[in-house]
């Protein structure tokens, strides 16, 4: 049975070029950001029509829900994709290509549900350039794109539903990048005090000449014969004959914008306490001996703010784009997940119906020993007890990084609390802190 009008089947698998033919661009983006929500209060649950696997509210009744049908071939499709069979239904690995094809199906609904709120349609022409593209990209030749039809069990017109949602999906993310707000002149600046040190300046560097070898004995011929002349033509006629690197050898010795910070040892002293056109050497370093002559200082650079200030621009609105999607996924989520319903046996974790100790389990199956008396791994981090706002480390908020670094909240070590009025103890919640003992007067 084919799908409705306005919905497709699962897709999935293949290479990673076939995989953008398949899947749902913007429900895609969703899923990796897919949080656990808890359901508002009063929404009333709506009965699952006999033969569907769920139903979705608020968008058109030929969209809004799922046969039974529709997900038996989703599935079929997507085993079709990854290159093998159906497993047997009851079997794990069956529930959960089931329940990832299922997913990929709301996801179609959610999303042209999002587009039709939005006001955002696609034409026949734009999923017909967006088709071409793909198959230019991904199938050598017409004959290589029906055959992955059929292994897919999928139809020209499925295909097309699927092509559609990939625009759909691309129009709304650049929309809704569209409506993050641009950085201020004062969050450039900001950024660029923060980051001039580090990514505007270039370090003092010398441009030297340097010749390489292994044998001692070469390096100093090389010396006797630039005492004589050590201009650059000089240098083009000894470098080729006495130095074995193959990067300088050929220039003249030449090796321009050495930082102190990349050097150590004796080669360091040797480049950066050296005199210009002064002759060092031979130096010995890492079991070879250097001849090297500096021939130019290079000051500190630093870029000004107008120079930088398109690049910190791109920058900061690309990080405020991003932040703006995810949140606008986050609030997406939130609500399709409180329009959804799945009957009896089909539930997950996108279901407003979802049960809620199913949900807390899932959620604790990633930390697993946080919950074992005496887990066999001791857990690294635990999640925390209720949700709350992620605190920054302190000290790592910076106009570059605005969120910080994330605080992980870690299993307490396994200490004996000090009693009350110890060193360390700390007073129950609520209790006044005992106060200080006044100094005796003096002379009693």
């Amino acid at each position: 049975m084919g799908a409705k009008s306005g919905k497709s089947g699962k897709a999935s698998g293949g290479s990673a070029g076939r995989q953008r033919l398949l899947l749902i661009a913007f429900g895609a983006l969703f899923a990796a950001l897919f949080v656990v929500f808890a359901v508002a209060e009063g929404i009333g649950q709506p009965s699952v029509p006999s033969g569907d696997v769920a139903v979705v509210k608020g968008v058109p009744s030929s969209l809004g829900t799922i046969s039974e049908a529709e997900l038996k071939l989703a599935v079929l499709q997507q085993a079709g994709q990854s290159g093998g069979k159906v497993p047997k239904k009851g079997t794990k690995k069956y529930e959960e290509l089931q329940e990832a094809a299922q997913g990929e199906l709301l996801s179609a609904i959610w999303l042209q549900g999002l587009a039709e709120e939005m006001g955002i349609t696609v034409t026949e022409k734009q999923v017909e350039q967006e088709l071409a593209q793909i198959k230019k990209t991904n199938f050598p030749t017409e004959k290589a794109y029906q055959e992955f039809l059929k292994k897919s069990h999928l139809s020209q017109q499925e295909v097309n539903e699927k092509v559609k949602l990939n625009v759909l999906g691309t129009k709304i993310q650049e929309k809704i990048s569209a409506e993050a707000e641009p950085a201020s002149s004062t969050e450039i600046s900001d950024y660029y005090e923060a980051e001039k040190a580090t990514q505007y300046t270039t370090k003092p560097s010398r441009d030297v000449r340097v010749i390489v070898n292994k044998d001692k004995a070469k390096v100093e011929k090389a010396k006797q014969e630039l005492e004589k002349d050590s201009s650059p033509a000089g240098w083009k006629k000894v470098a080729p004959k006495y130095s074995e690197d193959p990067t300088t050898k050929t220039k003249g010795g030449l090796q321009p914008g050495i930082s102190e910070e990349f050097l150590k040892g004796s080669l360091k002293k040797a480049v950066f306490d050296s005199a210009t056109n002064e002759l060092v050497g031979p130096v010995e370093y890492e079991k070879k001996f250097l001849l090297i002559e500096v021939v130019k200082l290079n000051p500190e650079k630093v870029q000004s703010l107008e120079e930088v200030k398109s690049q910190i621009a791109t920058t900061l609105n690309q990080q405020k784009q991003q932040e703006f999607v995810s949140e606008f996924a986050t609030n997406f989520n939130t609500t399709w997940q409180s329009r959804t319903y799945c009957a009896s046996g089909f539930e997950m974790e996108r279901c407003a119906n979802y049960p809620a100790s199913k949900r807390l389990q899932k959620a604790r199956e990633a930390y697993k020993s946080c919950y074992e008396a005496n887990p066999k791994t001791p857990p690294t981090e635990c999640p925390a007890p209720v949700e709350q706002t992620k605190p920054a480390l302190p000290g790592t908020v910076t106009p570059t990084k605005p969120k910080g670094e994330p605080f992980v909240q870690r299993p307490l070590p396994e200490t004996s609390a000090p009693a009350v009025g110890e060193e360390g103890a700390v007073a129950p919640e609520g209790a006044a802190p005992e106060a200080a003992p006044e100094a005796a007067p003096k002379g009693k």
